[in-house]
Parts: C-alpha cells; structure tokens; sequence
C-alpha cells in the first residue's frame, strides 16, 4: 500500500480530471468529506460537459503566457503585412519568364516578346560554368527567339548564301538583336557592335533557353550529327568542347529524357500508388488497434531475437579462436602488429576474436540483467501502449487530426514560398559590366545599358557588356530586403512549431479526458479532440507560442551555423571547422532536448492549464522524480514505432514489387510497359512510410500523456475508497497492490 498523502484541492486537480457520482453530483477532494456536496455549491466551480453527470473542472483555466501571446499576434501581424508589401513591390513573373541582356521578359503577354518564349545565348563558349548560364550571368548578349536554330551555320558563311538566297540570310537574322536588311557588316564590326551572333549551332529548348542538341552517335558525342565545326571566328571546335562549357547543362538534358520517363510511369502507375498509400492508412489504423493485444508479444520477440543473435556471436567468436589455435602468428597482440591497412590481417589473431566474445559476453549479461531488474517498468511501459491503443480505439478522430496539421502546414509553407519569390524579385533592373576575359578593371560595375557603348567602360575595355545582372534597388526598401528574407525565415519556423505544438497540446487534452474518465468509454466527453483543440486556442496560445519561439530561436541558429559554413568553407583551417562541427553538435543536442521538454510541457498545459514555465518545471520534476519509467517507457514505445512503420513500409512494398515486375499475374494484372519500376516502387514505400509515421505520431502522443497521467496518478492517489486510482484495471494489477481499487457506480 503506497502512503497515504493529504488529497489535492480542487485547484490542483487535473483540468480535464473527471468525476462521476451516483446521484450525478461532483464532488470535491475535502479531507473532511462526508458525502456528496450539493451541485449548487460548486457550480462555480465546475462546469457541465455532457448529460451522464461527467463534471470537467475548468474554471480555474485562464489565459497563460498573454504577453507571448500578444508578441506572437502582432509578429503574425507583421508577417501579413511583409507579405502584402512584398506583393506590392514584388514580380513574380522574373522567376516565370526568363529575362533578356536588356531586363526584358520573353513571352510576357501584351509586349514585342510575347511570342518569344526562349532566351537564346549569342556564345555558348563564353560560359564558363553551367550554374552562369542557369543565372543569366553569362558573359555574352542573351535575346528573346521564337524558336532555337535547328542548323549549324556562320556570319561568313551566310555572306556568300546571302548572294544566292536571301532566305539564309532571314533565317539567321531572327538570331540578331534586330533585323537587317543584309549582312553589310564584317567579321570584327559584328564582333564589336554585338548586333549577331558569329555562329549558330542545333539547339533544343530546356527551361525556356536553347542548349545544344547533344546526341552520341556510335559512341561519338555530337551535336547536330557533327563531331567538329566552325564558331564563326575561324577556329575549328568540336562538341566536346562545347559540352565542357555547359558540361552540367549536359547532365540536365539528360535528366530531362529520364524526366519524361519518370512522368510516364507516374502516368500509368498513379492510381496504383493511392491504392497502395490507402492499404498503407489501413495497416497503420489496423497496427494501433492491434497493440493492445501484441505489444507484449512484439517486445519479447525481439528481444529474444537480439539475445539469440548476440549468444551467436559469442559462439562464431569462440569457432573462430579454436581455429586458431597452432596457427604462425595466431599469438600475436594487435600491439605486435601495430596500425595495418588490411582489416582482415587484424582478423588472423586471437586476441581480436576474444576480444569480441569478451565485449559480446559483457553485452549479452547487461541486456539479461536489465530485462530482470527492469521487468516490472518494462511489463508497465508494455501496459500503457496497449492502453494507448485502447484509447485511440475509443478516440478514432484522432486519427484525423494529423490531415489538418498537414493543412497547416501546407499554408504556412505555401504563404513563406510566395513571399520569399516576391522578396527576391522585388526591384528594378540592375545591370552589371560583364567581359569576356575577365580583365576588364571596371568588371562587376553597374551600367546603364541604353548609354553604355558612349561611355569610357566600354573605349577601355574592348568586348565588355552592359548585361543585365539582378532585380534590386537603392531604397529604404530594397536595402532592408535581405532582412526581411531573415524576418520571412524566423517567422515562418515559429509557425510551424506552433502547429505542431497546438497539435501536440489538443492531442493531449483529448486523451487526457479518455485517462480521467472513471467508466470508459461512457465518462469520455463529447467532440474531445475538438473541446480540447478550442481550449489549447482559447486559453494556451501564449504558453504554445513561448515554446515554439524557444525551438525557433534555436533552429535559427543552426540555419545561420549552416549559412556561415557554406559561406567560409573555403576560408576556414582545420581548428574553426572543428569548432563549427561542434557547435552544430551542441545545437542539435539543443534542439532535441527542448522539443522534448516542450512536448511534455505541453502535456502538463493540457491538463492543468498553467502556463509555459511553470509546466515545463513540474514536467521535468515529475519525470526525473520516476527516470527509470521515463527511460524505459521511451525506449520501448521507440522500439515498437520503428518496428510500425518498417513492418507497414516493408509490407506494401513488397506488395509494390511483386505488383510493378508483374509477378502477381494470377491475383491481379499490375501496370505494363514501366521504364523504371522502382520509381512508383519507392514513391509507395516512402509514401507508405510517411503515412505511419503520421498515425504513429498520434501514437506517440498518446503514450505520453497517458504516462503523464499515469505519474500523477500514482503521485497523487493511493488508491483508498477516498482517493481511488483513475488508471484502468490492466495497470492496477500490474501494480499488485491488493488494496487499490477505483469507484463503484
């Protein structure tokens, strides 16, 4: 019999605590309690949840944490009105359309580039990298073009054509920055006006530009069936050099064919792929149902299974040391050998494969211990995941809260993309010098394109450009734009922890109630996920919104940790990268710790209604006050989760297999003609995978509020007539305590 401790008052108890008598009265924890107390007595203290008498505490329950809440409402404020700012300013058609040397968008409607929708490179050659040419940095004019050319041809060579047919001469011109009426212009004065480009060569539109046609032809790389051809200067190139001045473009034309390919199978495959993830929703509801009756069963296997495979180590290591022995230099220490490239010279001694059977044997006799020692916490974490799936039984939309969270989070992520690609296209055009060999003194320099052939830049640095470069500006506004992007950035990861806080505080208020409830499922409150969702919102959004700004800060930091790194990768000797390494150790440690004090801080707002600190105190308190359950019931629920969503995945993808390589011809005909089966086979799995892990994640929180409950219930009661124990009779006698007992209706 645990001892007997002074009862709570009824500002201590649980918010969501139910009670239940015979006569339909409450009745409050009064250690001179004589009888039932009268409902007009505490009806201010009380109130009405449903019609059976099941009486929910809430009056106590008052706004927590205002200021955070207020802070976080007029950061949301802001957020809106960053948004409508960038809206304002912003152009979301410069990441649409690609943009000419002159800022102009090809085929923007109602202007002269309407019907011309590919941005065409005067001089391939010139760009250096790929990554260049995909961010208009190329040192070479770009034009808006109908079409890519379809010919290898020169300016020398369309001056003779010009002579015989005049149509050469209007298929090339539609390549230059304006028409012509003929190629009057030499070699140099083209070269130095840029008005044409001085070759052109087979192309093929991708992302809105022309790239060269690259085919290989037995083995050969060409482009336009050519392997050598003329660049219009009078030098001979061929196609491996015009790859290797777009060789990562290259690599995109190729990914393009698998591009249309992967579309293809998703074509045919897509109906198969939502059965699959519809089968995948059914045997994760399906597992959770279930645990009740396999968890015990499911833990013991396994770890019967990992003792086995341990007693087999020690055996092989054992074989392997008999064999051994009589062997030259079996004898020797790993010491004698010293250091050795060759691991399976290290396998060749004795003393390696005793060493294994000793470090086997020592692991083999901690696990056997601690599953004695441990076997009572163990039988009770087993205990509560069955309860938990009991729970969800009785609170089947919980199930669904997860798709909202999705919703959520789908709107957060949506409102940061839009605002982001506005930001970042907010501006007016600026415009950069750009020459060929890079030389030029005046390089990087921003121009005025209509002016700049006047100008001293362009008599100093022959074949320099004025190309356009980015969209900016020098207002107030455009000068801030990098922190509002910052801004964009924090306030968006605030949001989603918030989200996934309010889901965790809603899920937790909800199977709170089912723990509270003295007759299950009869006590259980109406609509309790909805109930508890309104009074998270209601009452707790500065307390949700102080954890989560907790858990955004940190992250920010590691976004910034991460940016540094990127940034100073080149500059930074073996010492800072240590030091950045552990920085981002120690952070990640960080953040893993916090979300899991806020998530049974969490836990504690649901059921008493307290605000941020003051929850996440008594959580830590009454977690280390039991540090062995708390390890022992995360480990296990752990396990079993892992075991969830592999046993889902692994199921419908090997359905998924045998369905898409048509090996299940007498079930069922699958989809024919795939060009790459595991494309839909991996879209499935991961599929499959992300939908138990969603479900899982219910789980998850409802063994963590019924272990919560679970503490306090213990902590609390001692299972008298007077304060009886509100856990189910599955825990009581696990506890073996022969006087507990709950209330008799």
């Amino acid at each position: 019999m645990a001892k007997k401790r002074e009862p709570p008052s009824i500002k201590e108890l649980p918010d969501t605590f139910l009670d239940h008598e015979t006569y339909g009265y409450p009745r409050t924890f009064d250690p001179n309690f004589k009888g039932p107390v009268a409902k007009s007595k505490v009806s201010s203290q009380v109130h009405s949840c449903s019609s059976r008498g099941i009486e929910i505490r809430i009056t106590n329950r008052s706004c927590t944490d205002v200021l955070c809440c207020i802070i976080f409402i007029l950061f949301i404020i802001a957020y809106i009105l960053l948004g409508l700012v960038a809206w304002v300013h912003g152009d979301p058609r410069r990441v649409a359309y690609p943009t000419d040397s002159k800022g102009h968008f090809c085929g923007q409607k109602g202007t002269p580039n309407e019907n011309k929708t590919i941005l065409f490179y005067f001089n391939l050659f010139s760009c250096t990298s790929p990554s260049v040419v995909v961010n208009l940095q190329c040192p070479t004019t770009q034009i808006c073009v109908s079409k890519c050319p379809e010919k290898f041809l020169t300016y020398m060579e369309i001056q003779f054509m010009y002579r015989t047919n005049k149509h050469y001469w209007m298929y090339y011109s539609q390549f230059c920055k304006s028409p012509f009426v003929k190629p009057a212009k030499t070699v140099t004065q083209v070269l130095l006006d840029d008005d044409c480009p001085i070759a052109i060569f087979p192309s093929k539109p991708f992302l809105q530009r022309c790239f060269p046609d690259f085919t290989t032809k037995n083995g050969t790389l060409t482009v336009g069936n050519k392997t050598i051809f003329e660049d219009g200067s009078g030098k001979k190139r061929n196609a491996i050099e015009l790859r290797r001045a777009a060789n990562r473009v290259n690599k995109i034309l190729d990914a393009r064919a698998i591009g249309m390919k992967v579309f293809e199978d998703y074509a045919t495959t897509w109906y198969w792929i939502l059965i699959g993830l519809t089968i995948a929703m059914l045997l994760s509801w399906l597992f959770v149902i279930l645990l009740r009756f396999t968890a015990g069963f499911l833990f013991w296997v396994f770890m019967v299974g990992v003792i086995g495979i341990i007693g087999y180590g020690i055996w092989h290591c054992y074989q392997e040391h008999s064999n051994l022995q009589g062997r030259p230099n079996s004898h020797l220490t790993i010491y004698d050998i010293g250091f050795q490239t060759d691991i399976s010279m290290y396998f060749q001694l004795k003393q390696t494969w005793f060493a294994f059977m000793i470090i086997l044997c020592l692991l083999e006799v901690f696990i056997i211990l601690m599953l004695i020692f441990l076997r009572e916490r163990i039988r009770i974490s087993i205990a509560l995941l069955k309860e938990g799936s009991k729970a969800i039984g009785y609170l089947p939309t919980t199930l669904i809260y997860p798709v909202l969270t999705f919703i959520f989070l789908s709107i957060c992520i949506a409102y940061w993309a839009v605002t982001a690609i506005y930001l970042a296209t907010s501006g007016v055009p600026i415009y950069k010098v750009i020459s060929p060999e890079r030389t030029c003194k005046h390089e990087n320099t921003t121009c005025n394109p209509e002016i700049f052939n006047t100008t001293e830049i362009a008599r100093v640095c022959p074949g320099a450009q004025c190309n356009f470069a980015f969209y900016g500006g020098k207002s107030l506004y455009h000068q801030y734009v990098p922190t509002f992007q910052m801004f964009n950035l924090f306030v968006f990861l605030w949001l989603i922890n918030f989200i996934i806080a309010l889901g965790q505080c809603a899920l937790a208020g909800a199977f709170a109630s089912y723990y509270w409830a003295l007759k299950k499922p009869d006590d259980i409150p109406q609509y309790p996920v909805f109930t508890a969702f309104g009074r998270a919102i209601r009452y707790h959004t500065g307390s949700l919104a102080f954890g989560s700004l907790i858990l955004a800060l940190i992250q920010m930091f590691k976004l910034v940790l991460e940016y540094l790194d990127h940034r100073l990768k080149e500059a930074q000797n073996n010492i800072s990268k240590f030091l950045q390494c552990c920085l981002k150790c120690c952070f990640w440690c960080l953040e893993k710790m916090v979300k899991f004090f806020n998530r049974n801080a969490y836990v504690m707002i649901a059921i008493y209604g307290k605000n941020f600190c003051r929850s996440a105190r008594d959580a830590f308190n009454l977690l280390m006050r039991n540090v062995l359950k708390v390890a022992v019931m995360d480990k296990v629920t752990d396990f079993v989760l892992i075991l969830g969503k592999i046993l889902v995945a692994g199921c419908i993808g090997v359905l998924a297999f045998l369905l898409f390589t048509h090996r299940l011809p007498v079930m069922i005909e699958g989809p024919t003609s795939l060009n790459y089966y595991w494309v839909p086979l991996l879209t499935v799995i991961i599929g499959s995978y992300l939908v138990a892990h969603g479900f899982f994640s219910v789980y998850a929180m409802c063994i963590d509020t019924i272990f919560i409950c679970f503490l306090e219930d213990i902590e609390r009661n001692d299972g008298s007539a007077e304060r009886p124990y509100y856990m189910s009779q599955s825990l009581l006698k696990i506890l073996n305590e022969p006087s507990m007992q709950t209330k008799k209706h």
